[in-house]
């Protein structure tokens, strides 16, 4: 009797074959980080690879910090082009968070060169001029959304590091932002910081703000 096991897809260039076959040329993946965080900004990043190369990229989620630190090197070394885009806490507050990542990646897109003729994203319609295929999971499916994912987050958790600077207190360099028990711990001692997202219930509910 065989046995049926379910392996996490690999990383293709089938979603940009979709957009080649429409004659889009310099297809970008596109991709973020800092969704779910209770501070912090988010932090998205598009990325065109040389077409149909094989590459070690996968879903930065699956990857160890110092592994998503390596492969974040590769990215910047092989890409044709490679940019990243910010929404700050306060842009999240006023946009929702939804907006406020689709800005994010809009500046990232906005800063390529040679600029992108089309666009392949983790579920994220950006509602550009530019053809799109948005699909779950697409960090699993493409080369290039997978870079973005790790550009994103490498970018991202540098910045929450040097938070750490400003706000000792809050422990961002370990956590980077998220709800993990040491930063609500702090949150009740403390209040919020201006890095903090006052729209999200955790911290709307201690909504002082720390001096």
């Amino acid at each position: 009797m065989s046995r049926v096991t379910n392996h996490p897809p690999q990383p293709d260039w089938s979603l940009e074959t979709e957009l080649w076959r429409r004659s889009v040329s310099l297809v970008a993946g596109v991709d973020e980080a800092g969704r779910g965080a209770l501070a912090g900004p988010v932090v998205a990043a598009a990325v065109i690879l040389p077409p149909g190369a094989h590459f070690p990229f996968r879903d930065s989620k699956a990857l160890s910090a110092r592994q998503r630190e390596e492969l974040a090197g590769l990215v910047r070394e092989v890409a044709l082009a490679y940019a990243v885009g910010v929404a700050t806490a306060l842009e999240v507050d006023s946009l929702n968070v939804l907006g406020a990542t689709r800005l994010a990646a809009r500046r990232a897109v906005a800063e390529l060169t040679p600029p992108a003729g089309g666009l392949v994203t983790d579920y994220l319609k950006l509602g550009l001029d530019l053809p799109e295929v948005a699909v779950a999971r697409g960090d699993a499916r493409s080369y290039q959304i997978a870079a973005a994912s790790i550009l994103a987050k490498t970018e991202r958790d540098a910045y929450m590091r040097e938070l750490e600077d400003r706000y000792p207190a809050y422990g961002f360099s370990r956590h980077k932002g998220y709800g993990a028990p040491e930063h609500l711990r702090a949150l009740e001692r403390l209040g919020a910081c201006e890095e903090h997202r006052t729209t999200f219930a955790p911290v709307a509910q201690r909504a002082l703000f720390a001096t």
